[in-house]
């Protein structure tokens, strides 16, 4: 067996390198999701759809 060339402990110290960075990605991703859960049905998006949350709450007249 031959040792790596110095061509190849590059290429994997660049693949460690997006590694890391995708690791970290998803572990941001992870977290805010588990953040907007906990919150539960505080963090409604706007998406420009009408919602009875958003009308007014029809008066009393009796």
């Amino acid at each position: 067996m031959r040792p790596d060339s110095e061509t190849h402990v590059r290429r994997r110290g660049r693949n460690f390198g997006v590694l890391a960075a995708l690791v970290g990605f998803i572990l941001v991703v992870f977290a805010v999701t588990v953040v907007k859960v906990r919150e539960g049905g505080l963090s409604e998006g706007f998406d420009h759809v009408m919602r009875p949350q958003m009308l007014p709450l029809p008066e009393d007249t009796e």
